[in-house]
């Protein structure tokens, strides 16, 4: 663990969250809001660690604009985005009520609160059921429902999603909290509390290396491995890269089994979501929010 690259993406990542808060207004572009916070990212001095993540309402998670997308921001937009330096990672989401509409406000409010009050109790020795108690109840206690089957994870480098799972309700499963790097990311709702899968999403991570026979799919595999690694990628990276060939070669790498495609993450009775996290470097005396 490198933690002074662990503390630098997160300082990235908590400047870059400020930034995306002066730009995210509604009706601009979708697409124009991802540049702009992945440019800013690379501007810093770190890399994304994965597609910056636009969801609007009932979208909880795993919307990020493809290259010709003319969607506007509006409603309650969730803006998660990532950042890695040398693949020491950090994670980080917040919401927006672009609408001026009272029960966005207060789905906010609840995600947020929960999250704060994760932050005063998050240390090593923490059981995971004790951080989704915490999180569950203050949601509750807005009268919403947190999300059962999302849930906040380890990072380690180069990897998004390692080791523990965080969960957003009391499992009543009492794993332990070691020293490391976790993203907490309460989801709030007035629906079902629970997501499904939705449209294919544009967000691919690699799970095989073995060979495709095709020369642009090779090309582009090639330059997976090289750029992000095991870190979540998308097709708008990869076809400002090649051009529209590359979303050929995607298809070619996916049917091939080299590539895994998120899909979108819908609440299942289509009610609004709101979303926030931050991610915390937990050592043997102290935790310190590195995203804040």
């Amino acid at each position: 663990m490198d933690k002074e690259k662990i503390l630098k993406a997160g300082k990235i990542a908590s400047q870059v969250k400020e930034y995306a808060k002066t730009i995210v207004k509604k009706d601009i572009i979708l697409l124009e809001i991802a540049e702009k916070i992945e440019d800013k990212i690379i501007e810093l001095g770190g890399k994304p660690g994965f597609p910056t993540n636009l969801s609007i309402n009932e979208i909880a998670a795993h919307y990020t604009p493809p290259h010709d997308d003319e969607t506007k921001a509006s409603g309650l937009i969730k803006i998660d985005l990532g950042v890695h330096v040398d693949g020491n990672l950090a994670d980080t989401a917040f919401s927006v009520d672009l609408e001026d509409n009272k029960e966005n406000k207060k789905l906010i409010e609840a995600s947020q609160k929960a999250l704060e009050k994760v932050a005063k109790f998050i240390k090593q020795g923490s059981k995971t059921n004790e951080i989704g108690y915490l999180i569950q109840k203050t949601i509750e206690s807005y009268e919403f429902s947190p999300i059962i089957n999302l849930s906040g994870h380890e990072m380690k480098k180069y990897e998004l999603h390692a080791g523990l799972t965080i969960p957003n309700i009391d499992d009543k499963r009492e794993f332990i909290l070691e020293k490391g790097t976790y993203a907490i990311e309460p989801f709030a709702t007035k629906g079902g509390g629970r997501v499904r899968d939705g449209k294919p999403s544009g967000i691919y991570i690699l799970i095989d290396e073995k060979n495709v026979r095709s020369p642009i799919a090779r090309e582009i595999l090639e330059f997976i491995l090289e750029e992000y690694k095991t870190l979540p990628f998308c097709s708008r990276w990869l076809v400002k890269k090649f051009g529209t060939k590359a979303l050929f070669g995607l298809k070619q790498l996916e049917q091939n089994e080299n590539l895994h495609q998120f899909p979108q993450l819908i609440e299942i009775s289509n009610q609004k979501v709101s979303q926030a996290e931050n991610t915390f470097l937990i050592e043997k005396d102290k935790t310190i929010s590195t995203t804040e």
